[in-house]
């Protein structure tokens, strides 16, 4: 029987992923998401505009798909 895995491969790359962020952000903005100058309604705004790029990005990926290998 073989063992159970201890780790899993892709939490481990989100997980450093996740960290690069951070680390990204703090170089950039000179602050983390502990910082205290927004209010909740601001930290929803943030999460909202980036969800809209990331469905251009979808979007985006879907249409050179769709060109590359013809639409289905």
């Amino acid at each position: 029987m073989a063992a159970t895995p201890q780790t899993d491969s892709v939490v481990a790359a989100v997980r450093a992923d996740l960290l690069r962020r951070s680390e990204l952000g703090i170089a950039k903005y000179g602050v983390t998401l502990d910082r205290t100058d927004l209010n909740l309604r601001d930290w929803l705004q943030h999460a909202y505009e980036e969800t809209l790029d990331q469905a251009n990005y979808l979007k985006r990926a879907i249409i050179e798909l769709d060109q590359t290998r013809g639409k289905d």
